[in-house]
């Protein structure tokens, strides 16, 4: 059996690729460092991991919890399925539960994921209103400190932010800016401004 094991982390500083590979020698890992809000197939490793399920390369393919696969219900069980329907076990660690239980279909796998998947967005959506709300409030209270109109970060400070946008820009000058957003997990306004840093400095 040919394992794999997806993480996704939304920032460079959890820089945990040296204990993973410790703890889990036996199955090959794909790592992404971009937002959760980018579908599946469009990071960079879960689109090689795809490609290589596709190949026949690996049959059991490891998350530690539902969220790491997308926020949207929608792209959790298309992603999901699709493993499935290549016979690809899926396993999910904080739940214990695998996708294919002796060559056959797990129900309680699809019923439960596909229920915490509706919780999980559920739960985002209701994080999201609130800091909405407590904004608004803060606002009319008057206690509101947003970023101080008109300031901006140095360039230095901009670019050591977006080291994978400037790194996209530099290895991948072909690429729309959308695109580099999109495998960077940034607006293409961010990338636009960051492209323009660069050209200014050349």
């Amino acid at each position: 059996m040919k394992k794999a094991r997806y993480i996704r982390q939304s920032s460079q500083t959890q820089k945990n690729y040296r204990q993973l590979a410790i703890a889990h020698p036996d199955e090959k890992l794909f790592i992404d460092v971009i937002s959760g809000s980018i579908p599946f197939a469009e990071r960079p490793e879960g689109k090689k991991l795809i490609e290589a399920v596709e190949s026949g390369v690996y049959d059991f393919i490891t998350f530690h919890d539902l969220s790491r696969a997308g926020r949207s219900t929608i792209d959790v069980l298309t992603t999901l399925s699709f493993f499935q329907s290549k016979g690809v076990i899926v396993k999910i660690d904080n739940l214990g539960l695998e996708s294919i239980v002796n060559g056959k279909i797990n129900p309680i796998f699809n019923l439960i994921t596909t229920v915490l998947s509706e919780i999980n967005a559920l739960e985002r959506t209701t994080l999201l209103e609130r800091q909405a709300e407590g904004i608004l409030q803060a606002r009319l209270r008057g206690s509101y400190v947003g970023r101080t109109k008109g300031t901006t970060d140095s360039t230095e400070v901009t670019l050591s932010k977006h080291k994978k946008v400037v790194k996209e820009l530099k290895t991948n000058p072909h690429l729309s800016l959308r695109k580099i957003g999109t495998l960077t997990g940034v607006s293409a306004n961010t990338v636009k401004k960051i492209a323009g840093i660069l050209q200014s400095q050349s």
